[in-house]
């Protein structure tokens, strides 16, 4: 297709597929001399290969039948195609990866818009190689394959491709393997769907459907599909925004400039129950989770199980507070050793109100190393105590020992002194948000720590006692271990007064009878 004009790579591409589903070019078969009706389908083709607006246009009978009522793709729809068209006339641009995601409350069509546009490659394109999943099996079997298969169906090209419910292929048996769109439920253990889906010098559309929930790990792999040269490239994810925090997430905040963003509100959209929504308005009011998430296509202010609130964080990030404000409080500092080799051991300092990261290793399977750099840190900052979890840690304080540091050992399964929490990690996660809620100042360059806080969920239990999830829990949803997160929050293990530092450094954390986290 490379080195071809629009027109004519589209009318090659759109002959194969004729010729292959049983007609013959310049003839009707049997009728010799008559016209055949692909060649305006072929002509068509050629003509929107690189704009998709204008193929779905034409490609279907609007305002018939099922479409009765409806004169075209809805305004939304419109739009995205118009991205598409703009990014791929444009040479500059053209074999660029495009990063589509559109956040969106119910009912605005992202299902028959992945209909329209898949028709679109697979019509328009030699060879086009397409794979869509969604957050679950249930979800691609029941609503998004039949969907996309729909528009298939009645599509002006319908009988060049064969639709199955777990694929849809050129009819051409020749090229049937290589020119398809697959239906693919994702799994972490199996991603190879994902990582070899490469198409050289075509084009390649990945569609996640429902994507705040498809796991981030399967998010990295998809990213490997991105590296052809030359190449088509589109990558579109839809969903509610129902979660704070994940790559679905990213996409509006960290990666939002590697991504085309929108954020699509039901109330705006053409064909949605306005009545309805008019009624959830009244019972939850506009600027509730649930009204940002179904209708507003706004991410909620806190997850249902979200422990610290992305708004809270933002609030801490947008904090500019100077060390030297908090020189009456105690310099603490929090080590979290790695937790798995894929991990980090992280060094936090909070004094009062001030936070900052110290150090971050990616190799630390040398104990006294690591006291060493300890040691080091706590001189440098004159600390008054060092809390280490215990989990991996004991090693690293016994090599301090020898270096005659009193450091203390935090096992985070241990008791808590606030009952309301079901062990110590629990506690001192709590004590942690407390401390951002009453005006704790975070890095704002800090990105690790930003996901770190924002990341972990509670655990529903019977006696209403506040657990965290696992950092295996964490792990099978796609998140790291957060060890920046827990290394801030151990600085709150236990209650520190500010040592008089003619005592010398290394003798340990005393302990106040009247303890403010605030310091």
């Amino acid at each position: 297709m490379v080195g071809l004009g629009p027109k004519m790579a589209g009318r090659e591409a759109a002959a194969g597929r004729a010729v292959g589903a049983g007609g013959r070019l310049g003839t009707t078969a049997g009728r010799p001399g008559i016209a055949d009706p692909n060649e305006g389908i072929i002509e068509l083709a050629g003509d929107c290969q690189f704009d998709p607006l204008a193929w779905s246009l034409s490609a279907w009978d609007w305002g018939i039948g099922g479409l009765e009522g409806h004169r075209g793709p809805r305004a939304w729809q419109r739009d995205i195609f118009t991205v598409i068209r703009d990014h791929l006339g444009d040479p500059s641009t053209r074999f660029q990866p495009l990063q589509i995601a559109v956040a969106s409350g119910h009912g605005i069509g992202k299902s028959a818009f992945m209909g329209m546009l898949s028709n679109w490659a697979m019509s328009c394109w030699n060879e086009a190689m397409l794979v869509t999943t969604a957050n679950t099996d249930t979800q691609m079997r029941t609503k998004t394959a039949p969907e996309i298969g729909k528009w298939f169906r009645s599509s002006i090209s319908a009988h060049w491709f064969d639709v199955q419910a777990t694929s849809i292929r050129a009819r051409d048996k020749a090229a049937s393997d290589k020119w398809r769109q697959d239906f693919v439920p994702w799994s972490v253990n199996n991603t190879e769907a994902f990582a070899g889906l490469h198409n050289q010098g075509k084009i390649i559309v990945l569609e996640f459907d429902e994507a705040s929930k498809i796991h981030d790990k399967v998010w990295e792999v998809a990213e490997g599909a991105l590296t052809d040269e030359n190449t088509v490239i589109i990558w579109i994810v839809f969903g509610n925004p129902t979660r704070n925090s994940g790559r679905f997430r990213e996409c509006f905040r960290r990666f939002r400039h590697r991504w085309v963003t929108r954020q699509i509100d039901s109330r705006t959209v053409e064909g949605t129950n306005k009545a309805k929504i008019a009624q959830w308005q009244e019972d939850h009011g506009e600027d509730s989770d649930f009204f940002k998430i179904r209708v507003r296509g706004q991410f909620p202010s806190q997850s249902a199980m979200q422990f610290i609130s992305a708004d809270d964080v933002d609030q801490a990030r947008a904090r500019h507070l100077r060390r030297e404000q908090y020189a009456f409080a105690p310099v603490i500092l929090g080590v979290d050793p790695a937790w798995t080799g894929d991990d980090t051991l992280e060094i936090m300092l909070r004094q009062g109100l001030y936070s900052k990261s110290l150090a971050s290793l990616s190799r630390n399977d040398n104990d006294v190393e690591v006291a060493g750099l300890i040691a080091r840190l706590e001189e440098e900052h004159q600390a008054d105590a060092v809390f280490v979890d215990a989990g991996y840690g004991t090693g690293i304080v016994s090599a301090g020992e020898v270096m005659g540091r009193s450091w203390r050992l935090i096992w985070f399964s241990a008791k808590p002194l606030d009952a309301g929490f079901l062990n110590k990690r629990a506690e001192m996660w709590g004590m942690q948000k407390r401390w951002i809620k009453a005006g704790g100042a975070l890095d704002p360059r800090d990105e690790a720590l930003y996901q770190d806080l924002v990341g972990p969920e509670t655990v529903a239990r019977l006696d209403g006692k506040i657990q965290l999830e696992s950092k295996e829990d964490m792990k099978a949803r796609g998140l790291p271990s957060p060890n920046r997160g827990d290394a801030l929050a151990l600085t709150f293990a236990e209650p520190v007064v500010k040592r008089e530092r003619g005592r010398g450094v290394g003798s340990g954390a005393e302990v106040e009878v009247e303890y403010s986290p605030l310091g």
